[in-house]
């Protein structure tokens, strides 16, 4: 009822020793946190929150816009409702890397399991645009440091992405990813890789886990879990993929409602009520409220 009652450092554990079992966890991207719900009940082993998810939630493109204010809070309704980890993307710190030791802290205090802080310039890009920037080695690894060494739990996940492939190639791509693991960071986040073979390259260069980005309509081609569990990725993450079938969903059913003048030829496409009240908990709900509230007039 309510909220989650696992703990946040407990979900952060969690994370942690499932990644120590080199085992491939999948992250689909919640859009709300009712879908993170729904990512819990069937079955998945943690929660991405994406940063065009929630600037596409705001209506504003992937660009850098939304504020470590906005981030946070929509993370913390996200993270909040289940038991699973949940990961979100800090885009680049949100500043410089005193801004980036406060967004990780603040990131905490939201009850995330872990983070992503890319290499990207400011303003960033989608990282599956073309026309991508990225700052030197210097500025990124002192933005790692800045998050690890702000991070009060240490089960914190602080994962570094690089863009740098789409722009100056897989081997710089390797270098950087090395250099950002010396400064600390206990994941690695190689963005727009084409290939499997580009993914072991990255794997095979670092000796923390390493995510694969299986975005749609992207840079990547859309591999299987077992083809990235070959590989030896650690995480998959689909980050937009809930909101794409949401929204395609949602225009046909917007089409059909225009057409037709109602939607009960769509209902079968619908979730039933009462499968919505099972995820919400409704039950436990109604039972809290008849066992404290016994006023009789």
């Amino acid at each position: 009822m309510l909220y989650s009652t696992t703990t946040a450092p407990a979900k952060r554990a969690r994370l942690r020793a499932s990644l120590a079992t080199g085992n491939l966890q999948r992250f689909p991207g919640a859009f709300n946190p009712l879908s993170a719900k729904l990512i819990e009940q069937e079955g998945f082993e943690g929660v991405y929150i994406s940063g065009a998810v929630l600037s596409a939630d705001l209506g504003l493109p992937d660009i850098g816009l939304t504020t470590l204010t906005e981030v946070a809070g929509r993370a913390q309704q996200i993270a909040r409702v289940t038991d699973l980890p949940a990961i979100v993307d800090a885009d680049t710190g949100f500043g410089e890397p005193m801004n980036v030791a406060r967004t990780i802290q603040t990131l905490e205090d939201a009850g995330l399991a872990g983070c992503h802080i890319e290499d990207q310039v400011n303003p960033k890009r989608c990282g599956h645009l073309d026309g991508k920037a990225v700052v030197g080695l210097d500025v990124a690894v002192r933005r790692i440091k800045a998050a690890v060494d702000a991070r009060r739990d240490p089960d914190f996940l602080v994962m570094a992405r690089t863009d740098v492939r789409a722009i100056e190639g897989l081997d710089a791509a390797v270098d950087r990813a090395k250099a950002l693991v010396d400064a600390g960071a206990d994941a690695i986040f190689p963005e727009a890789m084409r290939t499997l073979a580009e993914f072991a390259a990255i794997r095979a260069a670092v000796d923390v886990p390493v995510l694969a980005n299986m975005t749609e309509f992207g840079k990547s081609e859309l591999f299987t879990v077992e083809q990235l569990a070959d590989v030896g990725i650690n995480i998959a993450i689909f980050p937009v993929s809930l909101l794409r079938i949401a929204m395609g969903a949602a225009r046909s059913a917007l089409r059909t409602l225009a057409e037709e003048g109602s939607l009960t030829s769509r209902l079968g496409d619908m979730q039933h009520r009462s499968e919505l009240y099972e995820l919400l908990d409704y039950e436990s709900y109604n039972h809290f409220d008849s066992s404290i509230f016994t006023y009789e007039p």
